[in-house]
């Protein structure tokens, strides 16, 4: 199985700018990392799975709440590990309070032979696109960029 996540980037309008909403992972490795660690909310998914719907059930299951709308399909973006992350823009609101994300258990502290269990995203937040292309993985800036590019009036020439 290749190792492929596919996840949603919500943006929106605020005062003229545009805003998207990224998620800060959960865990004790994330816990003091802010810059250059968010990310738009992702997750895995199969061979067998199809890429958007992944990306609609992991938006759900990170932030517990579902997205409707009209969906702008991103170029998939290498990650400097190998992952492939296919994402989709499309505009809608989220209010950060209401983030209810699943969860995971890992060894904690490592070697006490203890489970401790943490959220998958432990906070979400909106940031206009200079903001977030500090918050935002480095592998994923693409995807702020062809936003943005997208969202440019009359804008008709593929953004790369």
């Amino acid at each position: 199985m290749s190792r492929r996540s596919a996840g949603l980037l919500l943006f929106r309008h605020t005062d003229g700018a545009v805003e998207v909403l990224l998620a800060h992972p959960g865990g004790p490795f994330w816990a003091k990392k802010d810059q250059g660690a968010w990310s738009i909310p992702k997750g895995e998914f199969s061979d067998e799975e199809d890429a958007l719907l992944a990306a609609m059930r992991e938006f759900r299951e990170e932030t517990g709440e579902s997205v409707t709308g009209d969906l702008i399909p991103l170029q998939p973006r290498r990650q400097p590990g190998g992952k492939l992350v296919y994402a989709w823009a499309v505009r809608s609101d989220f209010d950060p309070a209401r983030l209810k994300s699943n969860t995971f258990s890992m060894e904690w502290p490592p070697h006490s032979g203890r489970q401790a269990t943490f959220p998958e995203v432990d906070r979400a937040a909106w940031f206009r696109l200079d903001g977030a292309r500090q918050k935002i993985l480095k592998g994923q800036v693409g995807f702020l960029d062809e936003l943005e590019c997208r969202l440019k009036p009359g804008q008709r020439d593929p953004c790369s």
